[in-house]
């Protein structure tokens, strides 16, 4: 069994695909890093007031923020849909038995850090960001992870990339359902109706990107105004993609190894920027002391590393899934902590919660607190547990 696990994360680290993916996050993880420090200067600086003014400025009707996380994400959220599909067909994923440990370990890492914000603000005009805390941002923890080097195992990388994987699809069924206030069906009914037309393209073994890219556009335009978040599209599209066997020359593939590079290097990029340019207020101590603050601190930081840990313990100890051999309970609190770098995610959730512009400022104040601590513990947890596993496997 041993083996043919070995042989398995072998298989899915040698993928092309996988390594252009983790080496792309990792990437894109430090250049974001680089753009939330600049632009929470830039916000805070004697310009602060123009810098904030340039993300609110109008373009066809609605401001340039807006045309970001409405527009430009949706391509994001195709290439997870695309990655997501990849783990469902040849990844973590293709094996159920394989799947069953980071399925369980992100349901925990969504539902206990929930949990903790519900027991803060049930009742409350905040109640509706308990969706905040259930995300993991993909390229913030695999650039974290990268940066303790060659002595990460093969399979810990593939265990937080499909954990972050299957976080992020949690998030959007999230968004799908719980952020949906109105639905004008008649729309819903065009972007499905779109959809179908592609599946049908897709059996046909329709192969061009055009028409699907043309339908991905028609279905965005109708489920922006059908009242469910249009960066859903991106996910929906991905899977009426033409997946092929998955190898380089399939349709799937060919239009994620293209989308890498743009969202990795300038849509995420100008997501940050947009989206962190936050006055961090004078009274920090009041900002914190909020309800709802603390649910996104404990949800973060104790909820996300609880829950992924402890249900992966119960789902092993079940015997419904087998922790890797090159891995230990250690290193899955490690990742459990990098589990709570939320931001991307977490900052896009707030934007659908709230209304109040001083509550969405607080709360991305405290995601980004929050996400640095909780990379910090992991980070250096992480260092010190697989270091400690060196040692010990030399000594023997």
């Amino acid at each position: 069994m041993k083996t043919k696990m070995k042989k398995t994360i072998k298989r899915i680290y040698n993928s092309d695909l996988f390594n252009e993916f983790f080496e792309s996050e990792k990437s894109t993880g430090l250049i974001l890093i680089a753009c939330t420090i600049f632009s929470l200067f830039m916000a805070n600086s004697i310009f602060g007031s123009q810098y904030i003014h340039t993300w609110h400025m109008k373009l066809g009707g609605e401001s340039l923020e807006y045309w970001i996380n409405d527009g430009l994400m949706t391509i994001f959220f195709l290439l997870i849909g695309l990655e997501l599909e990849r783990e469902i067909y040849k990844g973590e994923l293709s094996n159920i038995k394989d799947a069953l440990l980071p399925i369980f370990a992100a349901l925990g890492g969504m539902l206990v850090p929930a949990g903790l914000y519900l027991m803060l603000n049930y009742g409350t005009i905040a109640q509706a960001g308990a969706g905040i805390p259930m995300a993991t941002d993909i390229a913030f923890a695999l650039g974290i992870l990268s940066l303790l080097g060659n002595r990460v195992p093969l399979s810990l990388k593939i265990f937080l990339t499909a954990l972050a994987v299957i976080d992020d699809l949690g998030a959007i069924m999230v968004i799908a359902i719980f952020y949906t206030k109105t639905i004008l069906w008649s729309n819903l009914f065009y972007a499905l109706g779109t959809m179908l037309v592609l599946f049908v393209l897709n059996r046909m073994k329709v192969k061009n990107l055009i028409p699907y890219l043309i339908g991905g556009a028609i279905m965005w335009w109708f489920m922006l105004h059908s009242g469910i978040h249009a960066t859903v599209t991106g996910v929906l599209l991905a899977f009426v993609i033409p997946f092929g066997n998955g190898d380089k020359e399939s349709t799937s593939s060919i239009l994620q190894h293209f989308l890498h590079k743009p969202v990795g290097f300038f849509i995420l990029p100008l997501f940050a920027l947009a989206n962190t340019a936050i006055v961090i207020s004078s009274n920090i101590g009041e900002t914190i002391a909020q309800h709802y603050s603390i649910g996104i601190a404990l949800g973060l930081i104790v909820g996300k590393p609880l829950g992924i840990f402890v249900f992966s313990l119960a789902a092993v100890s079940l015997g419904i899934c087998k922790l890797p051999s090159d891995l230990n309970w250690k290193t899955i609190i490690g990742v459990g902590f990098l589990g709570g770098i939320g931001f991307t995610m977490s900052i896009f959730i707030t934007l659908l919660a709230f209304d109040d512009q001083t509550i969405i400022s607080n709360a991305k104040f405290i995601i980004l607190l929050s996400s640095l601590i909780a990379g910090l513990v992991g980070f250096i947890f992480l260092k010190k547990t697989l270091k400690e596993g060196i040692d010990e496997n030399n000594s023997k």
